[in-house]
């Protein structure tokens, strides 16, 4: 599956953005989505992941103010974003998961988006 992010831009510290992640196929079908992201000289980090049954899980910096969810009928997952904080700035990538079986051992199967950048100034 192909994902297409989108939403990202500057903003003021305090203000709001929405990404978008629009996915090639049905979503129904995929396991967990979610974003992480990825500002200049650190390594990715999970921000928000959403399950197909709609349980959500948010990074402790974010919680409160980041709202992951998904339109299955849209094929799309959204990260709406408030209170945005300077560290806040970064790469923002989609990410799509599915978990199998494989003889008898679960593995994980990845697909990313093209990541969008969020600038938050202060």
């Amino acid at each position: 599956v192909q994902l297409q992010a989108s939403g990202g831009g500057l903003v003021q510290a305090g203000g709001s953005l929405r990404l978008s992640c629009t996915a090639s196929e049905s979503v129904f079908s995929i396991n967990v989505m979610g974003w992480y992201r990825q500002a200049p000289g650190q390594e990715r980090e999970l921000v928000a992941t959403i399950t197909s049954g709609g349980n959500t899980n948010y990074a402790d910096s974010v919680k409160g103010r980041f709202t992951i969810s998904r339109d299955n009928a849209k094929n799309t997952v959204y990260l709406q974003m408030n209170s945005l904080k300077p560290e806040d700035t970064a790469v923002y990538y989609c990410n799509a998961a599915w978990y199998y079986n494989a003889y008898g051992n679960i593995r994980r199967s990845d697909s990313w988006g093209q990541g969008t950048q969020v600038t938050v100034s202060s």
